[in-house]
């Protein structure tokens, strides 16, 4: 193994992919290491979204629809079959007060330019034939879409190994070294690398690499299970979310003080039908440590609220359920940048249900920093000393 490089990325995910994909087409000399296999995390116990209706208006909204923008060409940049699919989405709405918010969620969006509307529940099951008819209605946008994240993963790691990188699997990094507040290098089960920079990309585990240079990042693992049904005919439209799903990813707290177990463990509708016609079926908000396990708990409460939403998939085989752990952040917002205080050391996670979403815009931004200086919009909020009365340097 090469004792030396210019960057090192730390984490084979769809994020640390395609930051070396980004970095390598500036013309930069890149090394990435996964202890794992590639998409071994989160990208590849994951469903299929690429949602902007679900972002806040503001900066997470801006990074969506500009990651939605980069999709369009990206498969034939890549060179590599991603599965994407412009396929339009929906968040349903199941009461009165979940329809004035949404309303309001709905104007916010439309104002910076999302494709966006309300629906009443006639116009609704005209889209998405088989949803209940005790629904209020839908929110709809034709800017949603789907990608296989496995494929996405692995088309940026091929892309970026032509233009040079090396990506080195089953290698650990356990240590990094540091002189004087600047990165010197990694120390991985294979041996060391010298380099003039390190990125975390290592999602749920970012905070584990962060504490190697004595760093606190308050990312957090959540546990989301999802369900995978039998092969079946075409029955669901897009990407379908619910109200509660929203609100279960942007205020966890009501999800802790709730007594329905649905509710604390955070199931919002995530429904998509794959191209094979397996339709996948979430998802739980769990903070459960780095446990990976599905819970029968898990499996009865997701597919309650489910078969409650669209009542057509009770007749449905289950052929597997699995788990995966979204990078959690208090704010919902990803951490992206470098670290002051720590000379060429950067972070690109926190994403949690986002990363696929927002990969290709995160490997740009960084790949912008890292070689311009600058990026085409203000990142200051997304870095980590937003965090600062939490964070501190051992």
């Amino acid at each position: 193994m090469k004792k030396t490089s210019e960057i090192v990325i730390i984490g084979g995910g769809v994020i640390g992919t395609s930051t070396a994909y980004y970095l390598t087409k500036r013309g930069k000399e890149v090394v990435l290491f996964e202890k794992n296999d590639l998409a071994s995390g989160a990208s590849g116990a994951c469903d299929q979204d690429i949602i902007l209706q679900s972002k806040n208006p503001g900066i997470h909204l801006q990074l969506a629809m500009k990651s939605a923008e980069i999709y369009k060409t990206l498969e034939a940049e890549l060179e590599h079959p991603i599965e994407y699919e412009n396929t339009g989405g929906m968040i349903l709405i199941e009461t009165e007060e979940e329809l004035e918010i949404m309303r309001d969620f709905v104007k916010r969006q439309q104002q910076v330019g999302l494709e966006v509307e309300i629906l009443d529940l006639k116009q609704a099951r005209e889209l998405q034939p088989g949803l209940s008819r005790h629904l209020v209605g839908s929110t709809y946008s034709p800017q949603d879409a789907h990608v296989n994240s496995m494929e996405l993963t692995l088309g940026f790691a091929k892309a970026a190994r032509k233009q040079g990188a090396r990506i080195m699997l089953h290698t650990e990094v356990v240590g990094i070294k540091q002189r004087n507040g600047r990165v010197q290098g990694v120390v991985t089960s294979r041996g060391d690398v010298d380099c003039e920079i390190v990125i975390n990309c290592a999602g749920a585990w970012a905070p584990k690499i962060a504490e190697m240079i004595g760093l606190t990042i308050p990312i957090k693992p959540r546990r989301g299970q999802i369900i995978v049904t039998e092969e079946v005919a075409p029955y669901i439209m897009g990407d379908v979310l619910s109200a509660r799903y929203i609100v279960a990813k942007y205020n966890p707290e009501i999800l802790e003080n709730s007594s329905d177990p649905g509710i604390k463990l955070g199931v919002g509708l995530s429904l998509s039908q794959t191209q094979k016609g397996n339709i996948l079926i979430g998802a739980t908000r769990e903070f459960v440590g780095y446990n990976t396990d599905v819970t029968r708990t898990g499996l009865k409460e997701i597919l309650k609220n489910a078969t409650r939403l669209v009542p057509g998939l009770k007749g449905m085989n289950i052929i597997r359920m699995f788990a995966g752990l979204r990078p959690y952040t208090p704010d919902g917002l990803p951490i992206i940048g470098p670290v002051e205080g720590i000379e060429g050391f950067f972070v690109a996670a926190g994403h949690e249900g986002d990363g696929i979403a927002l990969s290709p815009v995160t490997g740009k931004i960084v790949s912008d920093l890292i070689v311009d200086g600058k990026t085409f919009i203000d990142v200051s909020r997304l870095a980590l000393e937003r965090f600062a009365k939490n964070n501190k340097k051992a």
